[in-house]
């Protein structure tokens, strides 16, 4: 296998307040290859944006007790000084954050903060910037794009204001995009449309992306693999069939069991019963076993680490192999 092109290892970030520890991410690793596409999917509060905010280097040993390792292009990042990841974050790691109202600022021409990114790492005139804004707007399909440059993002439609973050994102044409949450507040038909956008210009650009959602729907056809994340943790990782047709943790049957099915009738979607912890005070054990099914006592005493159940496949579980097969097939299978 080459070297990856991002490495996470063992990454823990933990924010000390009045109340308690904050565990906002605790232990997780995993890997992404040049051109490849990994979904971090899980509910609110499971600690998916604050491992790709410590990526970017926009949460700092300043504001959190970091520890673990981050290894972009076999150079780490938790240790480099401000100025360096600055030179980085833009340049090789863009972000598409969830919210592009409060990403763009109000009071400035989407073309202008465009091009200020560009200026910001590339040696051009403030007329080349502008120009390659312009360009960067009609590459992500914004029409009439030299008059929406000079727009306002207040007039600018939910979609086309997505469209111009992932501009700003891919004007640099970074080796790595995060999109956190791209989708979130768009009907469906602009998400679909968002999505097929990342994965185009993930080809034309050769740009590995992670995709951050709540939604294990969204990035059915987006991701070469899928990490489901639970209270800081990595609960089941594999190969997108393998999250979809062979998942082998109760959290990801959970998920998928209340997706709602094309041509399915039902009255009522099948939820997780509960909510997610706070991640002050996990619950001792698997930090799932409050609101599972199948948790037995050990559940509830030992942390279950993330092991191999075949090839990429791995899950943070106690049931056996054996017990995890017959409910697939005789409990979650059935009902999709």
């Amino acid at each position: 296998m080459p070297e990856p092109l991002l490495e996470v290892k063992d990454l823990h970030v933990h924010f000390p307040t009045d109340d308690g520890l904050v565990k906002a991410v605790d232990g997780i690793s995993y890997s992404i290859q040049p051109g490849e596409t990994l979904g971090i999917v899980g509910e609110s509060g499971s600690g998916k944006s604050v491992s790709s905010l410590t990526v970017m280097g926009l949460v700092t040993r300043k504001q959190a007790d970091i520890s673990g390792d981050v290894v972009f292009e076999g150079q780490e990042l938790l240790d480099l000084p401000a100025d360096e990841m600055r030179k980085i974050r833009g340049a090789k790691i863009s972000m598409i954050f969830q919210d592009p109202m409060t990403s763009l600022h109000p009071y400035y021409r989407v073309g202008d903060q465009i091009a200020e990114a560009i200026l910001q790492h590339r040696d051009v005139s403030k007329k080349e910037a502008f120009a390659q804004a312009v360009e960067m707007l009609d590459r992500v399909r914004i029409a009439q794009p030299k008059d929406r440059a000079r727009q306002y993002p207040h007039e600018f439609s939910g979609g086309m204001r997505q469209r111009a973050m992932i501009a700003m994102a891919l004007s640099l044409n970074p080796d790595l995009l995060i999109a956190d949450e791209p989708t979130t507040a768009l009907d469906v038909t602009v998400q679909a449309q968002i999505l097929e956008l990342i994965g185009t210009l993930k080809h034309e650009f050769n740009a590995a992306v992670i995709i951050i959602t709540h939604d294990l729907g969204v990035v059915a056809e987006h991701c070469d693999n899928i990490a489901v994340m639970y209270a800081g943790k990595i609960a089941e990782y594999g190969r997108t069939d393998d999250i979809y047709y062979r998942p082998h943790h109760p959290y990801t049957w959970g998920l998928l069991q209340s997706i709602p099915r094309l041509g399915e009738v039902t009255e009522r979607l099948t939820p997780i019963p509960g909510l997610p912890p706070s991640l002050i005070h996990v619950p001792s054990g698997c930090a799932f076993n409050p609101r599972c099914a199948y948790a037995f006592d050990r559940c509830r005493k030992d942390v279950p680490e993330l092991l191999p159940i075949d090839g990429h496949h791995a899950s943070a579980c106690h049931l056996s192999l054996a017990d995890k097969d017959r409910i697939l097939q005789e409990e979650v299978l059935v009902d999709r």
